[in-house]
């Protein structure tokens, strides 16, 4: 028999967000709020869900309601995680999109390292396809729920579940610091996702504007690029340095063409 949870642990969750894209039936979306809500987490997003939430949905919540109601719903995914310090993808095992994999366990005590310092996120895909290349792209990291390769199929309630009971246990086992730690100053905070995609996008248009890729298919590269990046969880600060160095770069791509077409 377990014993019985701990109710005086703090519940150190933080402003970790469960978002769930395109879901196609209402009543799914009731079902993984009532999941989330007995492991303690209450911040659900909802992107592009094909229908609204109906009496199926409220239903199969079973006393989370309140979940429901305070649900945003978003347009693209990348809205929905613009302020995201951390962003995981609950998908399978593939090979389309090469991020980091993460165990279920591993997945929450990342989540909740960051959840202190600003909206961390995790994002789960459509019932039938799951998260398409281009969402996944938008994730730091995949998370994979090992689950019987014979019949590895879960539906978005149980996939919610596995990963909620996995932030509960991360949120009993932590240990209340003794002394109180300052917060980091705002520069040494981990940046944004739309601070890390804007620097992606500068990255690009440089590479461009130096002729890295001498013709050939810049998607490559970028891919790479981003792992690299992606691995390194940059602060505000250090996203601010690079993407001065980029704009120098830049300048210094200008200065050559002018001189170039002076000269010719």
């Amino acid at each position: 028999m377990h014993e019985p949870l701990n109710e005086s642990s703090p519940p150190a969750t933080g402003d970790l967000r469960v978002i769930l894209v395109g879901t196609q039936h209402p009543g799914n979306i009731g079902a993984a709020a009532r999941a989330m809500k007995t492991m303690g987490l209450s911040r659900l997003v909802l992107v592009a869900p094909e229908k609204p939430l109906d009496d199926d949905a409220y239903r199969r919540s079973a006393g989370a309601e309140d979940v429901l109601d305070a649900a945003p719903v978003h347009a693209t995914l990348a809205e929905a995680v613009a302020d995201c310090r951390l962003v995981l993808g609950c998908t399978a095992r593939s090979r389309r999109v090469q991020l980091e994999q993460l165990e279920p366990d591993v997945a929450a005590g990342r989540l909740l390292r960051l959840a202190g310092e600003g909206p961390v996120a995790l994002v789960f895909g459509r019932e039938r396809t799951g998260l398409t290349n281009e969402e996944l792209q938008l994730c730091h990291a995949s998370v994979h729920i090992p689950s019987d390769p014979a019949f590895s199929s879960l539906n978005l309630a149980a996939a919610v579940q596995v990963l909620a009971y996995e932030v509960r246990r991360a949120v009993l086992a932590a240990v209340p610091a003794a002394v109180p730690v300052p917060p980091p100053a705002p520069d040494a905070l981990p940046a944004t996702h739309e601070q890390v995609e804007g620097f992606f996008s500068q990255l690009a248009e440089t590479l461009e504007a130096i002729d890295f890729h001498k013709g050939r298919t810049p998607d490559s590269a970028m891919r790479k690029l981003r792992r690299l990046f992606l691995r390194t969880d940059l602060t505000v600060n250090e996203v601010r340095l690079l993407r001065g160095v980029l704009a120098d770069a830049q300048r210094m791509a200008r200065l050559a063409g002018e001189a170039g077409r002076l000269s010719s």
